[in-house]
């Protein structure tokens, strides 16, 4: 129980940001050989299992990720004897091509990694900074009223400086076994051969046609002849091919300097709405590594992405609220189990909102938001039989002062989540962006570049009193990405993360539960259906059986809303063996070795 203590204190280390995320309405988004390349049957058999509701088993190692390709990719470096940090390259290089409106080399993410032979948890902040001419009233009219949000998003103004690249590069370096240029051959060969355009992607290229076709080079890509990808069309991307021999060949430094770089800042400042980025912006760009985030949840340490992630936090703070309640003994069909779950979830989202931002530039109580203590006084909340009337921030113990004003951002992000196992028992989650989805819509080096600057308060101020979350020179907006490892007795016991904007974090805090307090196993949990309470509203997901829960729900006093909720939850349960599983809203797989 020692390494559970230690990593809670770990918290102390990452004094981070704050401020209120009132966050968009809109979501974005078989066992096989142990050497040698992966067969088409393993991926098949996967396929199988995820659709038949089974876990997929595996002895040695596992990867899930949102496409099969990638998946793939991942696998056969794995099967080979490479580490976790080798497989997410491979697995975010191809993601970039096949899953281009989620994430990205033009996008940021966050990782977290469990070093097997030292016992170490670390995580690594790849996300997206603001360039150094940017001011908080970036995104405002000349009256100070907030912009439109597509008018903000699309063009160069919402672009900030990619961390994605960099970040592979740096897992790379820490935990790699495999040749660097070995990572690349998969995306490379599908850039160049051709891939098939998968179902979802031809949907959202079609459903976003207006905005692709503004910029000549993602028209070209996207909309060619006119008319929007279908679904089958065999793609090939020679200008993305280029990038990763660039990054194969010479590191992150081909990307943040040189010619990438400055196609990057000539796409962005030759839009139609020209931003601010420049070549020294990207050349300044490190990935930093924070102490990680964690709470205590049952016989649990659940461990997420410190500020500028509210995720990690945002989890933490639902599951430690719930802590002191009989989930397990009310089972998951109950109503007053999600009257519980609905209002931890707001009580949290109401400290996300005005205490979490960039902790380089905001003091955050990071802390005191996740201390035992503090989160059973939130939980006194709870013990009343129906919905709280209205829920406000709490007043964590800090050093700093709190007053802070409440932020309503718009947060529309397209994302993507990877969790990989490998041979070595490490342990790896990471969830990646480029925001909305396509991002800026625009493109370079044959990728979509991030409209992430668009996760920063629009408004600097509120009633006189700054929000964290503002706009500042060379500052991360904040996250909902929750990349997720929960560990017992100081050991990784399930891997997890998910797609979704501000919703990620109830879809991550749902299946802990379902796994925890239910007993479902992995696959289970995933497949679940959807309750997620941010601001008061309860969205239950349509089609499901979570329709049933309307009525009660709104006779606690909660106002519904029956909607599509659609989630890319990817997880790795881990004991004696590996099991592994996919969300079913989307096409991703688990396949393990």
């Amino acid at each position: 129980m020692h390494r559970m203590t230690a990593i809670i204190a770990g918290l102390a280390l990452a004094t981070a940001a704050t401020a209120q995320d009132v966050a968009d309405s809109v979501a974005p988004e078989g066992a096989t050989a142990t050497g040698g390349q992966i067969t088409t049957e393993a991926i098949a058999a996967a396929r199988a299992d995820k659709e038949a509701g089974r876990p997929v088993q595996a002895q040695n190692w596992m990867v899930a990720a949102a496409n099969p390709l990638a998946v793939q990719a991942g696998a056969d470096i794995l099967a080979a004897g490479g580490t976790a940090a080798d497989a997410f390259v491979a697995v975010q290089a191809v993601l970039g091509l096949v899953e281009p409106q989620s994430s990205g080399l033009g996008g940021g993410g966050f990782l977290l990694w469990y070093d097997a032979a030292a016992g170490q948890l670390t995580t690594l902040d790849g996300r997206e900074t603001a360039p150094l001419a940017a001011t908080p009233r970036l995104f405002q009219t000349d009256d100070g009223a907030p912009m439109g949000f597509f008018d903000a998003v699309v063009g160069g103004l919402s672009v900030g400086v990619p961390g994605t690249p960099m970040l592979m590069e740096e897992a790379h370096r820490r935990w790699g076994r495999t040749e660097w240029p070995r990572l690349f051959d998969a995306a490379i060969a599908h850039a160049e051969d051709g891939f098939a355009v998968s179902a979802r992607m031809g949907a959202m290229v079609a459903g976003d046609a207006e905005r692709l076709g503004i910029a000549a080079a993602t028209a070209a890509y996207f909309l060619p002849g006119g008319a929007p990808l279908a679904a089958g069309e065999v793609l090939t991307n020679p200008a993305y091919a280029a990038s990763l021999r660039a990054l194969a060949a010479d590191g992150a430094d081909a990307f943040y300097t040189g010619p990438i770089a400055a196609e990057i800042v000539a796409a962005v400042r030759s839009s139609a709405k020209p931003g601010l980025l420049s070549e020294f912006d990207m050349a300044l760009y490190q990935v930093k590594e924070r102490a990680p985030a964690c709470a205590a949840y049952r016989v649990y340490v659940v461990c997420g992405m410190g500020p500028p992630s509210s995720g990690g936090l945002t989890v933490g703070q639902i599951l430690g609220t719930l802590n002191s309640f009989d989930l397990a003994g009310l089972g998951p069909d109950d109503p007053e189990t999600w009257r519980l779950i609905g209002d931890a979830s707001r009580l949290a989202f109401a400290d996300r909102g005005r205490y979490m931002a960039d902790s380089d530039f905001v003091p955050v109580p990071t802390q005191g938001l996740v201390a035992p203590a503090y989160l059973q006084s939130r939980a006194s909340l709870l013990e009343t039989d129906s919905a709280l009337d209205a829920v406000a921030p709490g007043t964590p113990e800090f050093d700093h002062a709190l007053n802070w004003a409440d932020d309503v951002p718009m947060e529309r992000p397209s994302t993507t989540h990877v969790s990989i196992v490998d041979g070595y028992g490490n342990a790896l989650s990471m969830t990646s962006s480029v925001e909305n989805a396509f991002g800026s819509r625009l493109m370079a080096g044959g990728f979509l570049l991030n409209n992430q600057l668009t996760d920063f308060s629009f408004r600097s101020h509120s009633g006189g009193v700054p929000i964290a979350n503002r706009m500042e020179p060379g500052k991360r907006p904040r996250s909902s990405m929750s990349p997720t490892i929960v560990l017992q007795d100081g050991a990784p016991v399930l891997v997890i993360g998910s797609p979704g904007g501000s919703r990620i974090i109830g879809y991550v805090a749902q299946a802990i539960i379902a796994w925890a307090d239910w007993d479902m196993d992995v696959q289970a949990a995933l497949s679940m259906p959807h309750g997620v309470n941010r601001f008061g509203t309860f969205d239950l997901e349509a089609g499901t059986s979570a329709e049933a829960l309307a009525e009660p729900l709104t006779t606690m006093g909660f106002e519904t809303n029956i909607r599509d909720l659609n989630s890319g939850l990817h997880a790795i349960e881990i004991g004696p063996s590996l099991s592994g599983g996919a969300d079913p809203r989307r096409e991703g797989i688990a396949l393990g070795g």
